[in-house]
Parts: structure tokens; C-alpha cells; sequence
């Protein structure tokens, strides 16, 4: 069983950064695709950010709003991945959960990933 905690997640002005991790503990991390995703009041989880496994080269995937603000990474020796968030806007508003896909392949769809972290708040301000 893996077990997935996130930490990092705060309340910060409009512009602001901040760097969310994922701490994972049980499984074969290096070989699982890590997600980010959020989910704001009333709305669907949605994807954020993934980085697929070392079989499939680590390779990222950015949902289009992030692209160029959002930066995820992944530290295999530390058994965990971050979320580096910049220029953060009011709409970036959301729990911001990991998640992990064991088959290690690229992937954004809530219902492919196998095990999930328990959430962190990021509330931006205007």
C-alpha cells in the first residue's frame, strides 16, 4: 500500500509562490507516475501537473492554464515529487491533491491513478 502526504499549501497574495511536496512511503515510487490535481468548492477534481515514471522517462504534463507558471518535479531518492507554483492567481484556489498511477505511463484522468494524499489547502488572494 502506498501512502501519499502533501504539505506546503497556505494562503498567499496574487503573484505569490509557493512549492507544494508529496511525501510517498510503501510501493516502487521511481516507477509510478506522480500527479498533481485540484479541486476548487463545487467543481471536479481537475489534472494539474504529472510526471510519468522512470520507465517512461519522467516526462511532464502540464494542464494548459500552468503551463510556463507551474513546475513539477520529482526526487526518486526522497520518495517525493514537488509542485513548484508561481505567479499564482485568485483562480488557483483549490485542495491540491497527489496522486500516483502505478502503471508508470503518461496520464491525466482522475480514474487511472491508484492512490491519492489526503489534500492541501492553497487559497490565493486578490
Amino acid at each position: 500500500q502506498v501512502q501519499l502526504v502533501e504539505s506546503g499549501g497556505g494562503l498567499v497574495q496574487a503573484g505569490d509562490s509557493l512549492r507544494l511536496s508529496c511525501a510517498a512511503s510503501g510501493g516502487t515510487f521511481s516507477r509510478y507516475t506522480m500527479g498533481w490535481f485540484r479541486q476548487a468548492p463545487g467543481k471536479e477534481r481537475e489534472f494539474v501537473a504529472a510526471v510519468s515514471g522512470s520507465w517512461s522517462g519522467g516526462a511532464t504534463y502540464y494542464r494548459d492554464s500552468v503551463k510556463g507558471r507551474f513546475t513539477i518535479s520529482r526526487d526518486n531518492a526522497k520518495n517525493t515529487v514537488y509542485l513548484q507554483m508561481n505567479s499564482l492567481k485568485p483562480e488557483d484556489t483549490a485542495v491540491y491533491y497527489c496522486a500516483a498511477d502505478r502503471s508508470g505511463q503518461p496520464e491525466t484522468r482522475v480514474r487511472e491513478y491508484d492512490y491519492w494524499g489526503q489534500g492541501t489547502q492553497v487559497t490565493v488572494s486578490s
